[in-house]
Parts: structure tokens; sequence; C-alpha cells
């Protein structure tokens, strides 16, 4: 008789890999025994049965048996050929229809021999031992992150042989993560861009890998890198299909761990506010964020809010001009705004408007500063303003207690938890930010006079507006805005991202 043996273990470890060499030999004996042929021998390595899909030898076998290449599949154990009772019955009853018997050679059980129900009582008892086995690893994992250990590979960390949860931080790595939060946070970069310059270098992921947006991305946004280790973000929630579900914030698991820092916490924070803005200004103003050209994403059309696209046309001479991609690549019904932007015309132009400012520079601080403070002064009285948020927040912060309290004593579910206190959790973040922006109204002045010195300092460090590149004209202009009438509004940039944004219009050119 043709037959098919299958076989599988759940990791690649090396032991796990001898019990299956183990098995291997064991299917090649058997054959010879019973004077069978041996078909193919199936056997997926390192992949868990509780899920029929990741198993690409089982499934292979499955296609093979449709094609009849054998009359019966030998299996050593219920447990080796599924852990899910469903999977196990459905595929039985595949093989059963098409004349193939299965046989379980420990429980010395065929598929055609014995009763569905005798299978089920094999299958839920291997279905449980899997569940038993996924709360010990759970279990485990907690006891890790209550611990603040840090299982997986970490860039710019090494691991200490025969301790797999220590780590100590690789200097040379440490080095590349510091370059890629200043290109980042100083120089403007992307991520696509940033992981460009790293492969350009030469320079490997901890799995020696290409570097990729996502990993970049992974680096900019991983609290590690200024000591702090953050474990329990998700838990599994059905070891069958691996399901996982996002915890509560306040149910995470945070370690302090100065040793590991690597990054100043000011720039993480930097660095993440800066992540949120240009997220939300490509999703609310459809800005992009590029470094390629000088004025790449600091013009911005005013009627339709696409940034201006690069254009170069040849004949004759060469020309370089600026138009509104929300119009160019989609057409004039997109956009109004047919306006086109000469580039040597406007770096021109941004040459002597920075000469013409730095002329009435006590003028314009002046200005600016009187501006904030009128606008300031004719809202409501600080303190009451203040009053009134503290308020809001400690309404907002006992009802979350209220629902934490009713978790805690079975009232409600883990899953409607998170869901009431999603909207609170925002809620309580924008009036944090409002308290503590209407908290340090009094010295906003200075800081901004202060701001504003250092904003014209680095006005005045400009030699050629053609020798400047995207970043550094970024760190002074937060804008070119464009309309359809070839109005072009100049807004200088006067706090760093970290800080409350605020951006004052300082010219209005008609072009």
């Amino acid at each position: 008789m043709n037959i098919a043996a299958y076989c599988r273990v759940s990791t690649d470890k090396a032991d796990q890999l001898n019990s299956l060499e183990a098995q291997k030999q064991f299917f090649s004996e058997y054959t010879q025994r019973t004077g069978n042929t041996l078909v193919h021998l199936y056997a997926d390595e390192g992949i868990s049965g509780t899920k029929i899909k990741n198993r690409r030898e089982f499934l292979r076998m499955m296609e093979d048996a449709q094609r009849g290449l054998f009359q019966m599949v030998v299996v050593k154990d219920i447990s080796r050929f599924a852990r899910n009772t469903v999977d196990l019955l459905q595929n039985i009853r595949k093989l059963k229809a098409l004349g193939i018997e299965t046989q379980f050679l420990t429980a010395n059980m065929t598929s055609m021999g014995n009763s569905e129900f005798i299978l089920t009582i094999f299958g839920a008892l291997a279905q449980e031992e899997s569940a038993n086995t996924s709360k010990r690893v759970k279990f485990g994992k907690k006891l890790n992150a209550e611990k603040g250990r840090v299982p997986n590979l970490v860039y710019g960390y090494d691991k200490t042989i025969g301790d797999y949860f220590h780590l100590t931080i690789n200097a040379q790595e440490a080095a590349v993560v510091r370059q890629i939060y200043q290109w980042y946070t100083q120089e403007g970069y992307g991520a696509s861009k940033i992981a460009a310059f790293l492969n350009a270098r030469g320079l490997r992921t901890k799995r020696d890998c290409q570097w990729s947006q996502n990993g970049v991305c992974r680096i900019l946004t991983n609290p590690l890198y200024i000591g702090k280790i953050v474990n329990g973000k998700q838990e599994v929630t059905d070891f069958l299909t691996g399901q996982r579900a996002q915890k509560a914030e306040d149910q995470w698991m945070i370690t302090e761990r100065s040793d590991l820092q690597i990054i100043d916490p000011q720039t993480f924070a930097q660095t993440q506010a800066m992540i949120k803005s240009r997220s939300e200004a490509f999703q609310t103003h459809k800005e992009r964020q590029s470094n390629k050209h000088l004025f790449s994403t600091l013009i911005q059309c005013k009627e339709c809010g696409w940034s201006f696209r690069r254009t170069v046309r040849t004949y004759k001479n060469t020309y370089i001009r600026w138009v509104c991609s929300g119009r160019n690549g989609r057409g004039r019904d997109n956009c109004p705004n047919a306006v086109t932007i000469d580039e040597e015309e406007l770096t021109a132009v941004l040459q002597a408007y920075f000469a013409a400012l730095l002329k009435v520079k006590k003028n314009v601080i002046s200005y600016v500063i009187k501006e904030f403070q009128r606008n300031y002064s004719a809202k409501d009285d600080t303190l009451s303003r203040e009053k009134e948020l503290s308020t809001q927040l400690a309404k907002l912060q006992r009802t979350r207690q209220k629902y934490m309290d009713l978790y805690a004593d079975d009232f409600i579910s883990r899953d409607e938890l998170a869901q009431k206190l999603a909207g609170i959790r925002s809620e309580i973040g924008q009036l944090e930010a409002e308290l503590q922006s209407a908290t340090f109204l009094p010295t906003r002045s200075a800081q901004l006079e202060n701001i504003l010195q250092q904003t014209f300092q680095k006005i005045e460090d400009i030699v050629d507006v053609h020798q400047m590149t995207n970043a550094q004209l970024k760190r002074i202009i937060q804008k070119i805005e464009v309309d359809k009438t070839g109005n072009v509004d100049i807004y200088l940039r006067l706090l760093e991202p970290s800080a409350l944004e605020k951006n004052v219009l300082v010219s209005h050119i008609h072009t």
C-alpha cells in the first residue's frame, strides 16, 4: 500500500529538530517493518499545530491526497496532526471522503476503524494541552514583563551570552541610532530617506537585513532608547487563532533603566511630536515630507492644500518651476490654481526678503509680541481658565477610575473597559495640553522674544539661499502659501516643533 507520513515539531530549537529527525527515522523503520511503500514524508518544522494555514507541508499533503498519490496517512500521535479539534475533524473527513484512512500509531487508532466521538475526545485532549502551554507561556511573559526584561533583539544593544534577557549598549550601533534621530529631528529627513542613507553606507539591521522605512520608524518610536522598557501592550486573546488585542495604557508594565539610555528624553519627545505632526499634516492638509529639493513640501496651494511639485522643462534652456501637485497630478477639475512659480525667481525673492527683514528686525519683534499679548489679553482671565480646566480634568480622572473599579469588580469586561477609556484618554490628553499652555502664559512673551531673536540669528547666518538645504530652510520658514491669483505668503517658523507651535505671517508678496 502507498502511504504518506506526517510529522511536526512546534519550534525550531535544536532539541526539537532532533525530535523531528527521530520521527523521520521512526517512519522509515515503520514502513520497512510493515512492507508498505512510503510515497512521501511530510514534515513541518517550527510550526504550531493550532493553525493549519501556516503548515505548508500539511497543506501540500492534503493537495497530494486529492491527486490520489497514497491510500493512507500515518501519524505518530494525534497532537502531531492537529491541536485544534475542529481542524482535526475537518481534515480527517476530507481524507475519508477521498477514501484515505488516517492512522494514529501511538493510540492505535484509525479514522475509519474508530468513531468520531473517540477521535474528538483525543483531539480535545490535544487542544487542551496546547491551551495549557499557552497559559504557561503567557504567565512566563508576564513575569518577564514585571521584571523589565527585553527578550527580543534590539538595534543598539547586545545580548549577554548565557543571559537571554540582559542587554548592554553596543557603542557602534548606538552611534547609528543617535545619527538617525539627528537626521530626523535636526535635518528634517523622513524615515524612507534615512533608510536609504543607512543602506548606502552599507549598514545592516540587527538581523542582518537591509534597512526599510518601517525599520527606521521602529527606531524612532522605541522608548527603550531613553531607558524605558514597556511591556504588556498586547495580549493573545485566542491561542487557536493567535488573535491579539491592545491593552489599556494604564495596564502596560513600564520599567525605568537609565543604564540603557542612548537618546535623551527631550530629543525623544521632540521626535514623537514631529511624527505626530507630520502624520496629522498629511491626513488633514495633504502635506508630504520631502527634503530632495530646496523648496520640497514648503510651497503649498492655498486653494486645495496640496504641496507644489518641482517640474523641469528643457527647450534651448532648462526651466525649473513649481506647480500645484493637486492640479498637476489630479487634473484642473481638482484645483483652480494654475500659478507657476519659477524656482530661480523665488530664490532671489527670498534672498532679498531676508535682507529686507533684517533691516526692520526690531519692528517685527515688537509687532509680533504686541499682537501675541493683545490676543491673550482679550481672552478670559488666565487663572479662571486654569481653574476651569483643572475641574474638567479632575472630573474625567474620577470617571476613568470609576470604570477601572468596575472592571476590577468584574462588572464590565476588558473590551468594555478599553472602549470606555479610549475617548476619556484622548480628552484627558487635550485638557492636560491646554492646561499646560494656560499655566505658562505669563512667561510666553519672554519666551517668544527669545525665539524670535534666535530666528533672526539664523537669517543673519544666511550668505546665499542657493547654498541652503531644504532642512535648513525649514528651520526658518514654516510654509510658503500660494493662491490662484499669484499671491505668495511666507510664514516664519517661530517655535520648535516640540514646543507650542505658533507661526506668524511676516510677508505678503505678489508674483
